[in-house]
């Protein structure tokens, strides 16, 4: 038998998860905002390269020792497809056309994706009656959450709340694929992933020929 790993939070901790959900929550309206004057991918790149600075920073400073950093570089570049540039990609462009409400509620349905995927990909989630029943009422509550009208959309706006599903789901394969990352410290984690996430999207160098074509028109 295995001994059961259940404790019970406490009330600092939930002081931490309440405030966490408000930053969650709040990355929606301030995304929505962003949008009125900037495009999706842009926004994308300024979060993960300003967080990647931050949290890079702090990695050097606290002295922390990362080994095996470039060994995990396709490892950090998946995870960063999964988990930043994808569900980011998704949401944001979700939100150029339905509420910012609406989206974080499709976006709270990661956890009811994660179950079904961690079934087959790993050995220790198995989905038993308690967590099916989970999954049912999970999508139920954001079915009921969202209501009927936001479901009879136009075609766009269909298409958007399909984009952040995807980006929960994106999030869910993502909770599954760091379970690789257990023996690095989750600074090293959250760094890695945002630092390969910023260089994917970096864009490439303009050929030297078209700078000397625009050099040429100033």
């Amino acid at each position: 038998m295995h001994a059961s790993t259940t404790r019970t939070m406490k009330p600092s901790e939930w002081l931490l998860l309440i405030f966490l959900a408000i930053l969650w929550g709040g990355s929606f309206f301030f995304g929505k905002v962003a949008l009125q004057e900037v495009k999706p991918l842009t926004i994308v790149l300024a979060r993960v390269g300003i967080a990647a600075l931050a949290l890079d920073a702090l990695l050097v400073f606290s002295g922390l020792r990362t080994p095996n950093l470039l060994a995990k570089w396709k490892a950090f570049s998946t995870m960063g497809l999964l988990n930043n540039l994808v569900p980011f990609s998704l949401i944001f462009w979700g939100q150029s056309h339905i509420p910012s409400s609406s989206a974080s509620i499709l976006n709270a349905s990661t956890p009811v994706w994660a179950v079904l995927p961690a079934r087959f990909y790993t050995r220790e989630e198995r989905l038993s009656l308690n967590r099916s029943g989970g999954v049912f009422f999970g999508l139920t509550g954001v079915a009921i959450m969202i209501g009927p009208d936001a479901l009879r959309g136009s075609g766009v706006e269909a298409l958007a709340q399909s984009a952040v599903v995807g980006a929960a789901i994106s999030y869910a394969f993502a909770g599954i694929y760091g379970k690789r990352f257990k023996d690095l410290p989750p600074l090293a984690t959250a760094a890695g992933q945002l630092t390969a996430t910023t260089v994917i999207m970096l864009p490439p160098p303009s050929p030297k020929g078209a700078m000397d074509d625009e050099n040429r028109n100033i």
